[in-house]
């Protein structure tokens, strides 16, 4: 499984090395965020802000990643695979690994871009923080992979993400803190796991727990690759 799952890894991750584009542009809206809305928080805001922002590139940059599947899936790709010996396990993990590499790589820039606006953080924050977010994206990329293999049209997938991630993003916190509005609401993002997770980002680089935000991303993950794992075998049997 390891030897397909690195096989897996290498084929998806080649194109992107050889034309980086997508990891450039992939970090264009959250430079945005930076430069244009970080701002507006104070000197103080940014060690509140930028922990958020991570997690926000987590959430939307691997909860695409459903889409890079489906025109694999149109070609029949995925048929073929069905008479090889290679794992359906590594069929995911080989993809959702590329992503998080690239959600890592991303992550750090973004960090080392906000020092330059007054973000302070040491190499261990930045490495916890590094690896709370990838194993959020572990999380999130398993699910998107697993819907797309099931919906297996464009439209569809992108309406499913629409109606969920947009959501789940505004009762996180990421933006502004769910503690300003109403009690119902603050109550409501309780419910909401990413907004444990949220809460531990932050904490890494301030003061804080991890607990809760850790047991969040914990069952995030087990849930997201158990199902993820689940839909490849059925489709891919």
């Amino acid at each position: 499984m390891l030897r397909d799952t690195w096989l897996v890894f290498a084929r998806v991750m080649l194109p992107v090395v050889r034309n980086p584009v997508a990891v450039i542009f992939g970090l264009s809206q959250p430079l945005l965020y930076l430069g244009l809305f970080g701002p507006l928080l104070g000197d103080t805001g940014w060690q509140w802000f930028v922990p958020g922002l991570l997690v926000q590139m987590a959430l939307f940059g691997t909860a695409y990643a459903g889409f890079s599947l489906l025109p694999e899936v149109r070609a029949g790709v995925m048929e073929r695979l069905r008479v090889t010996p290679v794992s359906r396990v590594a069929l995911l993990v080989g993809r959702v690994g590329k992503d998080v590499v690239l959600l890592v790589v991303q992550g750090l820039l973004i960090m080392l871009a906000a020092m330059l606006f007054g973000f302070r953080a040491s190499p261990g924050q930045i490495l916890l923080g590094l690896g709370l977010v990838a194993l959020l994206g572990v999380a999130i990329g398993s699910v998107s992979y697993a819907i797309a293999l099931k919906v297996k049209l464009e439209y569809v997938f992108a309406s499913v993400l629409s109606s969920t991630i947009v959501p789940l993003m505004l009762l996180s916190g990421v933006l502004l803190p769910m503690s300003n509005g109403p009690k119902w609401l603050y109550w409501l993002s309780r419910v909401n796991p990413l907004a444990h997770v949220v809460d531990a980002e932050r904490s890494i680089f301030n003061t804080g727990s991890l607990l809760f935000g850790l047991v969040s991303v914990a069952a995030l993950v087990l849930v997201g690759v158990f199902y993820g794992v689940r839909t490849f075998n059925r489709e891919s049997a």
